[in-house]
């Protein structure tokens, strides 16, 4: 029997809803973002999803939010720590980001309904140095070590990788 024979069949429903839970119960994330001139520039930050979008309270003047406005394609890569002993696994995808006020009427209703409550305060959204990058990923999600048990993982690592469609 082959080693793909014995992997188990492929569920993309399965899976997605494996990375829609991931994305919900994590709060941190690596944003990659890139300059007008093509420099790299990745970061970790701390996130609220809301569905499958993530959002982002950040200083105005920082990096990310001057490379957003100059090139809104983004990157995020979602660590998900399953077990202590083992490196996490991780839900990646590709995105547009867009720079909203913390005084945009869709983030206050976001804040008041405690969809932001892992990021902001009222009034933290208040000043004028802080917005809010809304992240919004693209059509692909991947993951790695998601949906697939540690032993099967370990014996061969190439099989940790997953990519499903968004509806």
């Amino acid at each position: 029997m082959t080693a793909a024979a014995a992997l188990p069949s492929f569920d993309p429903a399965r899976q997605l809803d494996i990375a829609r839970r991931a994305i919900a119960r994590q709060s941190f994330c690596v944003l990659a973002t890139s300059s007008a001139e093509h420099r790299p520039h990745a970061v970790g930050v701390l996130y609220a999803a809301v569905d499958w979008t993530l959002y982002l309270a950040v200083g105005e003047g920082s990096v990310k939010v001057r490379n957003i406005r100059a090139n809104p394609n983004v990157a995020v890569s979602i660590p998900v720590r399953r077990y202590p002993f083992a490196p996490p696994m991780a839900v990646q995808f590709q995105g547009t980001a867009e720079i909203l006020a913390g005084t945009d009427t869709h983030v206050r209703e976001l804040l008041a309904a405690g969809r932001l409550k892992r990021i902001a305060t009222a009034a933290s959204l208040d000043r004028p140095e802080t917005c809010v990058i809304k992240v919004v990923p693209g059509r692909r999600i991947a993951t790695y070590g998601l949906g697939i048990s540690l032993r099967r993982l370990l014996r061969d690592v190439t099989q940790g990788a997953r990519s499903v469609e968004l509806p």
